[in-house]
């Protein structure tokens, strides 16, 4: 399953979303691993086959601090467990990918989602809103990074007033979104200089750069003021962050942590064997 697929999922699921049965969770025990220099999360959508709370519990234990990529339904759910979530969706329809800011058309929609969004998030203590940049369909990319701009320039004062960061995120287009527009760091690195405002910045998805342009790390120390939030995967095919992949995520985090990066790290990838074993590995890999 992509995330778009579980994106599309969770839209069928979303009204009949039952939240009983979290209340009066025990907190979790000390983490199996030490802290480390970076606070690690975990995206909840490749780890559906573990039920909510027994997934929940589990990361605390790893010490995982936050789950991310929930709907606002989820946010108060994951404190039953000591947790936070570190990355929400302010809006959840199937089209979330593909419909951004790079086409004015789409801004009153995206406008109203995220001023609704801002003063939940706020008050549930989730630090960060996920937006998209969109799909291409023929747009260039100077228009559209202007476009990006203007729509991101209404909102940010919000986001400053309640302290939330809008964290747009780079995708590929060669693999995984085809047509998607922000594929590149340089563009999205644009557009928040553009809009100028520490609450507009972006969500680095490392397995999608790795895709798109490499020079991971480079990257990462040139762009460090730009970047608010990472997401985690091995390349090629979005699995373990193990030997089966290219990636040296331990000399990535090494680097992130090198920065004095204070947000969060968040695990993205789909496990190929036992789930949670997986996550623990990972979680090991990136405590530096």
């Amino acid at each position: 399953m992509t995330r778009r697929e579980a994106i599309a999922v969770s839209t069928g699921a979303l009204a009949g979303l039952a939240v009983s049965g979290t209340r009066g969770v025990a907190r979790p025990h000390a983490p199996s691993v030490p802290a480390g220099r970076l606070r690690q999360a975990v995206c909840r959508w490749p780890f559906e086959s573990v039920p909510f709370p027994e997934f929940c519990r589990a990361a605390a234990a790893m010490g995982v601090l936050a789950i991310d990529l929930l709907g606002p339904d989820d946010w108060p759910r994951v404190r039953d467990y000591g947790l936070v979530c570190s990355m929400g969706y302010p809006a959840i329809r199937r089209d979330f990918i593909a419909t951004g800011f790079n086409d004015r058309a789409n801004h009153r929609l995206l406008l109203a989602e995220l001023e609704a969004a801002i003063p939940l998030a706020a008050r549930h203590g989730v630090p960060n809103l996920i937006a998209m940049f969109g799909n291409r369909r023929g747009r260039r990319d100077a228009v559209a990074i202007d476009d990006c701009a203007a729509g991101l320039e209404r909102i940010a004062p919000l986001a400053q007033e309640h302290g939330v960061t809008i964290c747009l995120e780079l995708l590929n287009s060669r693999i995984d979104h085809p047509d998607y527009q922000g594929d590149r760091t340089a563009f999205g690195v644009e557009v928040v200089r553009r809009v100028g405002s520490p609450r507009v910045r972006l969500l680095y998805d490392i397995y999608h750069m790795q895709i798109m342009e490499g020079d991971i790390i480079r990257t990462i120390r040139d762009q460090r003021e730009h970047i608010a939030h990472f997401h985690t995967g091995g390349v090629p095919g979005r699995h373990e962050l193990d030997g089966t992949q290219e990636l040296n995520y331990g000399a990535i985090a090494a680097a992130i942590a090198a920065t004095g990066f204070a947000g969060y790290i968040a695990h993205e990838f789909v496990p190929t064997r036992d789930p949670l074993k997986s996550l623990q590995e990972a979680v090991r890999t990136c405590t530096v």
